[in-house]
């Protein structure tokens, strides 16, 4: 008997293995280098964030010069859809005369967004300014809160909204660092962050979590009891429970092989993060491949990867009607994958 259990117990151990190793290959990999592109407007970069409204229309985008443009096809092009008072106020904010780091403290840094599609609202995560939202037609957004708690909002970054009650979540990256510092958050490790709920109803600001350490995305999940935010550091996704048994509790979802920073449903049970790099180790090789962006299924496991030229970073990643779209805080242009591309490469 004794030999008959050390015999199942290998081959169990075999077959985990095996096991293993399939689920490795499972992993898709899709190179955005053959992707389209679609060029920002001379003097802007910067697309960190993209959003669709409720018929499509877009993408919609936060740039470098502090206002959300809107893409109308390439008849239309880039047009001016919603900006912060000061961009109309300050002949700095619509000159490009200074780098726009000396500038979007004054002229606002558009980071998140997220409409709500029965409103038409869209919703701005403005790294200086704070919680902004427009209406469906467009022109000088509204500030609808600077704080939570009695603290000033410093680092304002990812927003989804329940698309059920209009509740807004989003992320104050750090209480230290504004946005022009964001790598002093990394370096030094800043748990100063907070995610938060803004009220559609009462207009009130909710502090649902602090300390935490650079959270940057966020994403409701699918049925609206949970809402996941991803860490740029210590490069990790964690969920957040907004009902149910677990009600307030904060646990990991996902370990990730870089660094996130926004994370959207895929409209497949998962969720596409972004990452802005991938995850160092020290003394390990350079790696073969860069990573740009991971795709998560419901459990948090990793299904697909995005791979791009070195140089290339991600700050979002959408997948609407066949496509993914592809946004990046640092570069000129949107992207644009094909789904006869990301669903054959292997």
């Amino acid at each position: 008997m004794g030999r008959s259990f050390g015999t199942t117990a290998l081959l169990l151990v075999a077959l985990a293995s095996v096991v293993s190793s399939c689920a490795a290959e499972l992993i898709r990999t899709t190179e955005t280098r053959w992707g389209l592109r679609i060029p920002l407007p001379s003097g802007v970069t910067g697309a960190e964030s993209l959003a669709f409204d409720a018929e499509g229309g877009g993408p919609y985008t936060g740039v470098s010069d502090g206002r959300v443009l809107k893409w109308g096809g390439t008849a239309v092009g880039w047009t001016t859809f919603a900006y912060h008072a000061n961009y109309r106020k300050l002949p700095l904010c619509m000159w490009s005369v200074v780098p726009s780091e000396e500038t979007e403290s004054l002229c606002g840094r558009p980071l998140g967004l997220a409409f709500h599609y029965r409103s038409g609202y869209l919703y701005i995560a403005v790294a200086y300014k704070g919680l902004m939202r427009v209406g469906p037609d467009g022109g000088e957004a509204e500030v609808l809160a600077t704080g939570a708690d009695g603290v000033a909002f410093t680092f304002v970054n990812g927003i989804d909204v329940d698309q059920a009650t209009g509740d807004v979540y989003f992320t104050d990256s750090s209480l230290t660092y504004p946005r022009r510092f964001n790598t002093e958050v990394v370096i030094n490790a800043d748990a100063t962050g907070r995610l938060m709920k803004y009220n559609a109803e009462t207009k009130q600001v909710t502090l649902l979590k602090e300390g935490l350490l650079y959270p940057n995305g966020v994403a409701i999940g699918y049925d609206m009891s949970y809402v996941l935010v991803a860490h740029t550091t210590p490069c990790q996704v964690f969920r957040y429970y907004l009902k149910g048994p677990k009600v307030g509790n904060y646990e990991l979802f996902a370990d990730l092989p870089g660094y996130p920073d926004n994370v959207r449903r895929d409209g497949q049970n998962g969720y596409w993060v972004a990452l802005n790099q991938e995850r160092t180790h020290p003394n390990a090789t350079a790696p073969v491949k860069h990573l740009v962006g991971v795709r998560l299924n419901r459990d948090g496991m990793e299904v697909e990867e995005l791979t791009a030229a070195k140089g290339v970073t991600l700050s979002e990643v959408i997948e609407l009607d066949g496509k993914l779209w592809l946004g990046s805080v640092e570069l000129d242009y949107v992207g644009i994958i094909a789904q006869s591309v990301y669903t054959t490469s292997l």
